[in-house]
C-alpha cells in the first residue's frame, strides 16, 4: 500500500476536496469489516489506511466494493448532482445527516430499495409493502433508516436483525467520561424495545476497546470527547451540533419503524 499512496502523491491525489471523504468513510465502515458483516476480506488494508492517515484510489475500490453502503453514497450523491459518491457531504449526510438527504427521499429511496439493494426480494413482498409506507412517511437514506427499518440484514449475513445488532449497526453516541489505555467509559444512550416500541434508553456508561494501533485522532481521546460508536469501534469525534443532528436523525427513523405493525 505504501507504494501506491506515494504514486498517488505524486499524481495529486490528495488536493483532490472529494479525497477527504474516503478516510472518514473508512473510519464508519471499519467496525462491521472486521466482524466480516459488510464489505471485501480488507479489513487490514483498510486499518492501515486509517493508521496512515492516507487516502487513495486503492482505498476507494475497497470501499465501493461494500454491497450497502456505496450504492447509498451513490444514491445520495447523484440526487443532488454530486460527481463523487465519497464527497465529504455525502459521505457526512449518510453517516450524520445533513441537507442533502432530502433530495433521495420519496420514489429516489424507493427505487433504490427495490432496483439497487434488491430489498423486496430479501425481505418478501409483505415486509417490502410495510417499508414502502414509512417511506411515503418521510423516510431518508440516512444509515440509520435502513438498520431500523429494513430488519433482514444486507450485508455478507442473510439474517434477521435482533435489538441488540440493531443496537451496535446503528451508528451511536457518546460522551467519553475517562480513557484508561485501551479502554474508553464512555456514556451513551442504548436502543431499547419498551411496551412494544423502540427507544433510547437512559443514558448508560459502556466500556468501550480503543485498539492500541488505532488511528492518531482515536488514541487521544479525551474526558468530555463526543464520539461515534459503530459495532464496538469508536468511529471519530464529533461536535455538540454532529451528536444533536445524528441524534434528530436516529429518532426520526426510530418513530418510523415504530410505524411498522408487525416489529
Amino acid at each position: 500500500m505504501n507504494t501506491t499512496i506515494a504514486n498517488s502523491l505524486k499524481k495529486g491525489w490528495f488536493s483532490r476536496p472529494e479525497a477527504d471523504g474516503l478516510l472518514r468513510c473508512s473510519k464508519y465502515a471499519f467496525g462491521p469489516n472486521r466482524l466480516h458483516y459488510c464489505g471485501p476480506d480488507a479489513n487490514r488494508e483498510i486499518l492501515a489506511y486509517m493508521q496512515n492517515g492516507a487516502e487513495d484510489p486503492g482505498l476507494e475500490k475497497l470501499l465501493q466494493a461494500f454491497r450497502t453502503l456505496y450504492p447509498y453514497l451513490k444514491l445520495i450523491a447523484d440526487a443532488n448532482s454530486i460527481r463523487d459518491p465519497f464527497n465529504p457531504r455525502v459521505v457526512d449526510a449518510y453517516w450524520i445527516g445533513n441537507e442533502l438527504l432530502k433530495n433521495a427521499g420519496e420514489k429516489r429511496l424507493y427505487r433504490h430499495l427495490l432496483d439497487n439493494l434488491d430489498v423486496k426480494k430479501k425481505v418478501g413482498r409483505q415486509s417490502f409493502e410495510l417499508v414502502e409506507d414509512i417511506i411515503k412517511k418521510g423516510a431518508l437514506p440516512h444509515h440509520s433508516f435502513h438498520v431500523l427499518s429494513i430488519w433482514k440484514r444486507t450485508g455478507n449475513l442473510d439474517i434477521p436483525h435482533t435489538l441488540e445488532s440493531m443496537d451496535s449497526c446503528r451508528i451511536s453516541w457518546g460522551t467519553v467520561l475517562n480513557a484508561d489505555g485501551p479502554f474508553l467509559a464512555v456514556k451513551t444512550e442504548p436502543l431499547i424495545y419498551e411496551n412494544g416500541r423502540l427507544a433510547l434508553g437512559n443514558p448508560e456508561t459502556r466500556r468501550i476497546h480503543r485498539d492500541i494501533s488505532s488511528p492518531p485522532d482515536i488514541e487521544q481521546l479525551k474526558s468530555g470527547d463526543i464520539i461515534t460508536i459503530h459495532w464496538g469501534v469508536p468511529c471519530e469525534a464529533i461536535s455538540k451540533k454532529q451528536a444533536a443532528t445524528l441524534k434528530r436523525y436516529t429518532l426520526h427513523h426510530i418513530a418510523l419503524a415504530n410505524c411498522i405493525k408487525n416489529l
